[in-house]
Parts: C-alpha cells; sequence; structure tokens
C-alpha cells in the first residue's frame, strides 16, 4: 500500500501520568489529529463485553474477562491482543485519510514490532515522529493517585494547581471522576514497573529503526509542556 505522504504520525511515550494523554487531546485539537488512545479502546471492549467474549488472533482466544483482569491489576494485557486492536484502529483511520497521534501505544516491544513497521507502510518512516515526556517516579505516582478523567469522553485531567478545583472537564463539560482501581497509589507501583521494563525498552527500538525520538519533561505546566512537544515534532 502507498504511503499518504501528506499525512503525519506522532507517538507520545512516558511514564503513566506524564501528560501523554493531556497532550494527545491538545496536538488532536492543534494538529487536527486522530487520537488514538489505548486504553479507550480497552475500555469500551470490557465495558461491553459478556463472561464468554473473545477476540481470536491467530488460532488463539483471548478472553475479554482475563484481560480486564490484568488490566485491572496494572499489569499490561496481552500484546497479541492489543496489537490486533491497535493495528485494526490503525487501519480505520488511514482509510478515512486521517493523520493520527498514539498516547502510551505501542506499550511492548512484540506491540512495537507489530505496529510500527504497519505504521511505516501505511504513513512513510519520514512522517512518524516520537516524543519521550519524561517525568519522575514521585511524580508519577502523586499525579495519578490525584487524578481524573471526565464521565462522557474520559479525557484525562491531570491534577495541579490549575485544575485542583474543577468538578467538570474543561473540553465537554460532563462530571470528573477518579479510575478507583487504576490509580490507586499499589495499581500505579505495577504500572510503573511495567512501564520500565516492558514498554521503556521500545524507545532504543525506534531508535535502531531509524526513527527520531525526542525528549520533553513532563514536570513544567501543561501549556509549557505543549509548547515543548510542539517544538519537538517541527
Amino acid at each position: 500500500m502507498k504511503p499518504k505522504i501528506d499525512k503525519q504520525v506522532v507517538i507520545l511515550f512516558g511514564p503513566p501520568g506524564a501528560g501523554k494523554g493531556t497532550q494527545a487531546n491538545l496536538l488532536a485539537e492543534k494538529l487536527s489529529l486522530y487520537y488514538l488512545e489505548t486504553s479507550k479502546i480497552l475500555e469500551e471492549r470490557f465495558r461491553n463485553s459478556g463472561e464468554r467474549d473473545f477476540v481470536k488472533v491467530g488460532e488463539k482466544k483471548y478472553f475479554l474477562r482475563d484481560e480486564k483482569k490484568l488490566w485491572e491489576t496494572g499489569i499490561l494485557c496481552s500484546p497479541p491482543f492489543v496489537s490486533f486492536l491497535i493495528k485494526d484502529k490503525i487501519n480505520e483511520i488511514f482509510k478515512m485519510g486521517e493523520s493520527l497521534v498514539l498516547a502510551g501505544s505501542p506499550r511492548t516491544l512484540y506491540e512495537g514490532k507489530e505496529v510500527t513497521p504497519f505504521l511505516e507502510e501505511l504513513y512513510g518512516k519520514e512522517k512518524i515522529k516520537v516524543i519521550l515526556i519524561k517525568l519522575s517516579a514521585k511524580t508519577s505516582i502523586f499525579r495519578n493517585s490525584h487524578r481524573r478523567i471526565c464521565e462522557l469522553m474520559r479525557h484525562p485531567v491531570i491534577y495541579n494547581k490549575e485544575t485542583i478545583h474543577l468538578t467538570k472537564c474543561p473540553l465537554d463539560g460532563s462530571k470528573l471522576l477518579r479510575r478507583e482501581s487504576l490509580d490507586e497509589p499499589e495499581i500505579i507501583k505495577v504500572r510503573l514497573k511495567e512501564y520500565k521494563e516492558r514498554t521503556y525498552p521500545l524507545i532504543e527500538y525506534f531508535k535502531k529503526r531509524g526513527l527520531k525520538v525526542k525528549e520533553v519533561s513532563g514536570s513544567d505546566s501543561v501549556a509549557e509542556v505543549f509548547k515543548n512537544v510542539l517544538e519537538a515534532i517541527k
């Protein structure tokens, strides 16, 4: 399939709480990108699934109840299962003629080796930009244990002095909620361990494939991080 050279892909990486979702929403609005959010895709699948529902990848069945249990404990879902869902969604977005921003995906080397060549084939390697948003473990735990998402569209809202008194989502006006299981401190520690051991190695994989990886600090204000992200993808 011939790449669409007039489109681009931005991949945002970083630990839990780095603000990937917030930055992805801002980029989507500013640059007219389609925001593909892995967590949202998984949440929708789990929310609408029955006890015996599964996704078949190759010859193996991945039961949604089992994948949900992993997800709720902070452990990454099975890479073949996630890769299948993400590639299917990427293909749909590409056929729509949309540019794309991914936040926190791919999450494992397996997914990276499945999804990255697929993106290169569709969009072209020169159109893929990777941004690593860096954040300390201490700040990650604090942010995640305090952050909220909105009830309607699941927009993440980082906890800071700008948002501490918000009760409604600034993007769609719906009620702000906490993710009771995923954002508990002990679960966040598991998620950080998963990120360090299974997600962060993707940075070296991207570099070996010839993709440029630029770093920005995630500890600044949302506006400052966004300014630096925009500069990084120019």
